[in-house]
């Protein structure tokens, strides 16, 4: 088995193949690109329910964060899958299944169960901003929703780069779940190539492409956390920073 890694011919057949390789990784790049954009929208509001005074709002980011994170992605991307078409049977009144496009299950899968870890970073960029400035702008006569959007939530997405990133790489790692429910992925293809021909190649190829994605992303995680943790070096203010250094002196 390990010998044929090295065989030029199969290496050969699976360069032949490369098409299928490179079809499966666009499939791969649209499905991360509108899951991440999903997973944002969706997890940016419930981060924001998780942090309003409302309980309702609370409670539904609550069940919705819990169940997401509790149960596993591939149950949860098969039950869609399985059980989605006869719902849209009944809510549409189509005389049989709706069957539902496999980019449009890709999507819905890693979007809505990734949207539940960036809620739990949203909120906890949002709880690290100080107070003060939520009252500040309120009692200058900003909204609720004025200030978060203007003041809250830009100062939160400054805070939470590297773990958005984090959950960025995690999510297109994810994707390969569409394997599963023959969704013309990446590792879709890469198992039917190694299914077909039984060799090997066809996985090594794919891990090669996946690490195309996410290797530049890792690079980034790991420039915003040295980034994150080197200290500001502080302005020079007249009139402030001169006293701030007279009273040392003097102290």
């Amino acid at each position: 088995m390990l010998e044929g890694l090295f065989d030029l011919k199969r290496w050969e057949l699976a360069f032949v193949h490369m098409d299928t390789f490179w079809d499966g990784f666009g499939v791969t790049l649209h499905v991360v690109v509108a899951g991440l954009a999903l997973a944002l929208a969706l997890g940016t509001l419930l981060g924001v329910f998780s942090t309003t005074r409302s309980r309702i709002l609370r409670g539904i980011s609550r069940v919705y964060v819990e169940f997401y994170q509790n149960t596993p992605l591939p149950v949860q991307v098969l039950f869609m899958y399985m059980a989605g078409p006869q719902f849209l049977q009944a809510i549409t009144g189509a005389p049989q299944p709706v069957r539902i496009a496999p980019f449009v299950l890709g999507t819905l899968g890693v979007g809505l169960y990734h949207a539940a870890y960036i809620a739990e970073v949203i909120r906890t960029g949002i709880e690290a901003v100080p107070r003060g400035q939520v009252e500040a702008a309120q009692s200058q006569g900003f909204s609720r929703i004025q200030t978060y959007a203007y003041i809250v939530l830009p100062q939160t997405f400054k805070i939470i780069l590297p773990p958005l990133c984090n959950q960025a790489l995690n999510l297109v790692k994810n994707t390969s779940v569409l394997a599963l429910v023959a969704g013309g992925d990446l590792m879709y293809r890469s198992d039917n190539f190694v299914s077909l021909y039984g060799y090997l190649q066809g996985y090594i190829i794919c891990c090669f492409m996946y690490f195309i994605i996410c290797f530049p992303l890792a690079m980034l995680v790991q420039w915003l956390e040295k980034r994150s943790k080197a200290r500001p070096r502080a302005k020079s203010i007249p009139g402030v920073t001169d006293v701030a250094a007279a009273a040392g002196k003097e102290a």
